[in-house]
């Protein structure tokens, strides 16, 4: 098996299911209305909306990156303002985060192996290059599904 497959696997796992650790993001979204979505039930945290909008964000920028662009989303495009709080916003929001996820593992699918060791487009350091840009997505998204759940119980 190629480590891309590999990444595309583990990318699968975190989001849709079958994870190591326990449940997915859908897994933890599951269930979630957009009320819920939208609350801050701890001040000074980001809603769960915040946060799918917020992943989608980043599933894009690694897409993208992989494309040969330089992407380093700012501030306001990192968290972006929720402008429709609705049932129909809600189920959208996380319709976007799906197809973003899917075309990022498809992007990953199809990236050479060969690749993997170049350095992402626009970053100076050494060490970011594509693999560790492609499991930092993994983790982020773990991360986030963590915030998720502990705010689903707030």
């Amino acid at each position: 098996m190629s480590e891309t497959t590999r990444l595309a696997d583990q990318l699968r796992r975190a989001f849709k299911g079958e994870a190591w650790h326990g449940p997915s993001v859908l897994e933890i979204l599951d269930g979630i209305d957009a009320k819920r979505a939208a609350t801050h039930p701890i001040d000074g945290v980001h809603s769960i909306w915040e946060i799918v909008v917020h992943m989608a964000v980043w599933d894009n920028a690694a897409r993208r990156r992989m494309a040969g662009e330089v992407v380093q989303p700012t501030p306001e495009q990192d968290w972006p303002h929720i402008a429709e709080f609705s049932e129909r916003g809600w189920r959208r929001t996380l319709q976007e985060l799906e197809q973003t996820h899917e075309n990022l593992v498809k992007a990953v699918t199809s990236f050479s192996d060969s690749r993997l060791d170049d350095r992402v487009p626009g970053k100076q350091q050494k060490f970011y290059n594509f693999y560790y840009m492609l499991y930092g997505i993994a983790q982020h998204e773990l991360y986030h599904a963590g915030q998720i759940a502990i705010l689903k119980k707030a």
